[in-house]
């Protein structure tokens, strides 16, 4: 490997994001980057085995971001080994798209390293990059859809739906800029172990809230799949209810079991107050419509 010269280093970032649909129901999803952030370090050299770690983490499975690294190596390098430490403010199993977002810094941190143009004109789009880290989510089994949806939405920002059975971009939407509030109890819900079966009964709403998605009514769809999901999912509606009279949009985040909701920020302070008195975390938030960055 001649090509080597000591190390070759890259660090990245992605955001996290919001659910508008959750594809488990009809394979259709939409989702929304929001302000908060994971962040990976790579480090390439001439060794045969990728080491991930996760920074607080020390007993977290690394499997997803060690695959990310090593089909881009596989891709554009020449069989290196090395490092992927990722750091993170978003809550992990919390249905906020830690696994995307962390899928999307580790594959940009990795290309960085082995110098590989990322955009519109240079070797790989940033819509093809976030399918590595889902090809990688997939190979791993961390997800059911591939969630095509989330690794859109934080790799390149604002809202995205998508068809998660062909990995198609259906629609982005840049212009939106949201205060965001946060609940994430203190249990945590992996995403491969949804109960897809009851999902599926939903798929009908799904259809409609798709369509709710294509005419811009964006909130009301969110809405319309919080309810349907907690349903789905067996959540309690409770949050939900008690924000409905003062939001804009409330709804399930992925599959839980965190809850986003969607207004000015002097109603997000008001439903903090509701929020606060469960017990877990509470984040007051933004969009986010740069997607994610090599840094």
């Amino acid at each position: 490997m001649g090509r080597i010269v000591g190390q070759m280093k890259g660090c990245a970032r992605a955001p996290g994001a919001g659910t508008i649909l959750n594809a488990l129901a009809n394979g259709y999803g939409s989702a929304f980057a929001i302000d908060i952030y994971t962040t990976a370090e790579v480090v390439l050299q001439d060794t045969e085995e990728v080491v991930g770690k996760i920074e607080g983490a020390p007993n977290a499975d690394t499997a997803l971001i060690e695959r990310c690294v090593e089909i881009v190596v596989d891709r554009f390098g020449d069989g290196e080994g090395g490092n992927v430490l990722t750091k993170s403010e978003i809550p992990i199993a919390s249905g906020l798209k830690s696994s995307s977002a962390a899928a999307n810094a580790t594959v940009l941190a990795s290309l960085s390293a082995l110098s590989v143009g990322v955009g519109k004109n240079e070797e790989i789009t940033r819509l093809d990059a976030a399918l590595i880290g889902v090809q990688a989510a997939r190979e791993v089994g961390v997800t059911i859809t591939g969630a095509f949806d989330d690794s859109s939405a934080s790799m390149i920002g604002g809202l995205t739906l998508t068809n998660n059975n062909e990995d198609e971009l259906l629609k982005h939407e840049k212009s939106i800029d949201w205060n965001v509030l946060i609940w994430t109890p203190e249990e945590k819900s992996y995403s491969a172990e949804a109960d897809v079966d009851r999902c599926s009964f939903v798929s009908g709403v799904a259809d409609i809230i798709v369509e709710m998605v294509k005419d811009g009514r964006y909130l009301e769809a969110m809405t319309v799949n919080g309810l349907a999901f907690c349903a789905a999912l067996e959540y309690s509606v409770d949050p939900i209810l008690e924000a409905l009279p003062i939001v804009n949009g409330v709804s399930l985040s992925g599959t839980g079991p965190s809850m986003t909701a969607v207004g000015s920020e002097e109603v997000l302070k008001e439903l903090e107050k509701i929020w606060e008195v469960r017990k877990g975390e509470i984040i007051l938030t933004k969009t986010q419509t740069g997607g994610a960055s090599i840094i």
